[in-house]
């Protein structure tokens, strides 16, 4: 489901990649895959919002991070441009991998000039107007008991420094749905719970943790009362 879309819009993506500027219309064919995925993979997406999302505004988008299923859901639920942060691992999948790598801004975890230089291009990326999205548990937890990974700091750096609203999103069911571990989920419905913007305006780099807290628990609180 994943291949079969990329293969058919292919000149197309090919286009819309190969320049940095048309990276908004990429974003509108991107979020037209992911329904296509998510719709054929038997998947249900049932979105609930706090408020009302501005979509000529930039902010850093974030959400817990269990599936595979995440990206899309997220290209789903969200219609402000945004670019990925994500794990270098994934530009090894086929097809997908190609167009991942020529519009995210991979990070290698295991090294510092790599989260160096993801975060001078995400600057660069904000500066534009563009928002960024990052899933800040920075990867999926190999154990499935664990509801919410402990967040880096990253996400928040960022915020603070160009003095972006954090906007968290809980995803319900993707891990029940499609997670990791091979042979388990099944379709039906994926509730995303879009929350209020968290502002950054006026905090400083001292204040990141205390952001990156109240960020986390936003998120973990849905997880557990599971109400939508």
């Amino acid at each position: 489901m994943m291949g079969i879309p990329i293969i058919i819009l292919f000149p197309i993506l090919l286009i819309l990649t190969s320049r940095e500027q048309w990276y908004p219309q990429f974003f509108v064919v991107a979020r037209f895959w992911a329904k296509v995925v998510l719709y054929g993979s038997g998947f249900v997406p049932k979105v609930k919002s706090e408020e009302k999302v501005d979509t000529h505004k930039s902010y850093m988008f974030i959400a817990n991070h269990t599936s595979m299923a995440d990206i899309m859901l997220m290209f789903y639920c969200v219609k402000n441009p945004f670019v990925f942060v994500g794990k270098k691992e994934l530009a090894k999948i086929p097809l997908f991998g190609f167009f991942y790598k020529r519009t995210c801004i991979l990070v290698d975890r295991n090294s510092q000039k790599s989260r160096k230089e993801v975060f001078d291009r995400a600057q660069a990326r904000l500066r534009d107007g563009t928002s960024i999205c990052i899933f800040p548990e920075g990867g999926v937890p190999d154990d499935e008991s664990v509801i919410l990974d402990g967040f880096k700091d990253g996400a928040f750096r960022l915020a603070i420094d160009h003095q972006i609203p954090i906007l968290p999103l809980t995803f319900l069911d993707n891990k029940k749905r499609f997670s990791y571990t091979f042979f388990s989920g099944s379709p039906g419905k994926m509730r995303a719970f879009v929350h209020k913007e968290i502002p950054t305006k006026g905090l400083t780099q001292e204040q990141k943790k205390e952001l990156n807290i109240t960020a986390r628990n936003v998120i973990l609180e849905k997880l557990k009362s599971h109400r939508f």
